[in-house]
């Protein structure tokens, strides 16, 4: 039987947008001025509110997205556990890059001024909600998360695989925060209107290629160009090394499998890309193990038939061997198929290399070093590259390997999977294009907050004028580079 439909929420006017994004301006010195804890105390609140609610979210979720409760209600944990983390973050105020230099009378070959600088909340921010992540990258997931850490109203365009849900999130965050500070809108229009609103100062998105490119055009094209963070698509390719594949081969071969059929194969950082040494000897295994994954919905029928689409597409390139063909689904139902390729013809067919959104993966065959080299530096930028080898084997090929999957990936992976992204300080998602608009920058993690900050540098100002936070006393005891030398917090735990 097929799962129910989401009702659809009517698209909303320009006019309305217009007036989403007004009050959204209107916010956004109340936000900026908001004391750090009282910032991070309602990122807190919103985390509890929403955890508060954790039984309707999920009932919700599942209704409209049908990727089953248990999954669901750890995608919660994890959207209220990055709200916390910014928190977090914006008490300890080292994402305010506080910098001062003070005035030096007899610098050569001129005097220099007191200089002091910080960052500031860019405005306004547009996010795009995830059809994959109806929580964690939705109405209340990173992008939101980390605009609102920086002091920013955010409007969101809701996706419409799950309009109920958005509009159940959007008010639970609305009831917590300053009018305008968060409001949720439907509708393609809608999306193109945010961009395109003079008002608005930044947009993060996550979703397909074409709808991205689409987008991030018409903010470079606008009068005054906005940054677009854009997350649109990423192959994620995986080497095996010939000692990986020695020791643990029908290891790897099952791990894999699980893997790219995570979630029917709809995670941004799936391993689309398999490259295996010729001769392999795992393909019972892996036939055996695709076969055994039983066939699930998808996210929705679109997802389903640009699915159909593209394995189709990709077992019908000259040289691509069908281990586990692609069929068509029913309804949302997609089943999990695998392909393979010598790396020649992988070389020769550069569609071979594009990204194929759900239950599918190719292998890619190896003759030596120089041909998987060779291949590996025409995968397009991707969020993820793993290598599995051997501790003391392969040493050299290593090497090589994870110098080229840096320069084409935003996080390299060694014996493990790319599926799952901690949400941490440290973490980087983002990568070349097209996995990212702005590789610079990352969605996940407490380094996303950049992307909605500026820098703004005073001199020669005077104390009475100066933001708190630039103030020689260090009134908000914040963690401050002076003179070139950075001082922790005071108060903080030394090293």
């Amino acid at each position: 039987m097929t799962p129910p439909v989401p009702t659809a929420t009517p698209p909303v006017t320009t006019t309305v947008v217009a007036e989403a994004v007004a009050a959204a301006r209107a916010a956004a010195p109340i936000l900026a001025r908001d004391p750090l804890p009282a910032r991070a105390g309602r990122l807190r609140a919103a985390a509890d509110a929403l955890d508060g609610s954790r039984a309707e979210i999920v009932a919700l979720a599942d209704t409209e997205t049908h990727l089953g409760e248990a999954r669901l209600t750890g995608e919660l944990a994890r959207t209220t556990g990055q709200l916390r983390l910014f928190a977090d973050a914006v008490e300890e105020g080292s994402f305010l890059d506080i910098t001062i230099d003070h005035a030096d009378p007899g610098a050569t070959p001129v005097p220099r001024p007191d200089v002091r600088r910080m960052m500031r909340p860019l405005g306004p921010v547009a996010v795009f909600a995830a059809s994959n992540f109806p929580l964690a990258f939705s109405v209340a997931g990173g992008d939101t998360a980390a605009a609102l850490a920086a002091g920013c109203p955010v409007v969101v365009k809701a996706h419409e695989g799950h309009p109920r849900l958005s509009d159940l999130v959007g008010r639970v965050l609305a009831d917590l925060l300053p009018p305008g500070a968060v409001t949720v809108l439907h509708g393609r229009a809608a999306g193109r209107d945010l961009v395109t609103d003079p008002a608005v100062r930044a947009v993060g998105f996550t979703g397909s290629e074409a709808g991205g490119r689409a987008l991030f055009d018409l903010a470079t094209a606008r009068p005054d160009p906005i940054p677009f963070y854009g997350e649109l698509g990423s192959v994620n390719p995986v080497v095996v090394t010939p000692a990986a594949l020695a020791a643990r081969g029908a290891a790897i071969a099952a791990a894999y499998v699980a893997s790219y059929t995570l979630g029917l194969g709809q995670f941004c950082t799936k391993p689309g890309l398999l490259f295996l040494p010729a001769g392999h000897g795992l393909e019972p295994a892996l036939v055996e193990a695709v076969r055994a994954v039983a066939p699930g919905p998808l996210l929705g029928e679109w997802i389903r038939g640009g699915f159909d689409r593209a394995a189709a597409a990709l077992a019908g390139i000259p040289g691509v061997r069908s281990l586990v063909p692609p069929t068509a689904g029913s309804g949302i139902t997609a089943t999990p198929a695998l392909l393979a390729v010598p790396a020649a013809r992988f070389l020769a067919e550069p569609a071979a290399a594009r990204e194929c959104f759900g239950p599918a993966s190719l292998i890619v065959e190896y003759a030596d070093p120089v041909e998987l080299l060779a291949a590996l530096n025409t995968v397009p930028g991707a969020l993820t590259a793993t290598v599995h080898t051997e501790p003391g084997h392969d040493v050299d090929l290593v090497r090589v390997v994870l110098d080229v999957s840096a320069e084409r990936a935003g996080r390299v992976v060694l014996n493990g999977w790319p599926t799952g992204v901690a949400v941490t300080w440290a973490m980087h998602h983002g990568g070349p294009w097209p996995a990212t608009t702005a590789p610079l920058h990352t969605s996940v993690g407490v380094a996303a907050i950049r992307r909605f900050l500026r820098p703004v540098a005073y001199q020669d100002v005077p104390a009475e004028l100066l933001p708190e936070a630039l103030r020689e006393d260090n009134p908000l005891r914040l963690p401050r580079r002076v003179d070139g030398v950075l001082t922790a917090r005071p108060g903080a735990p030394s090293a």
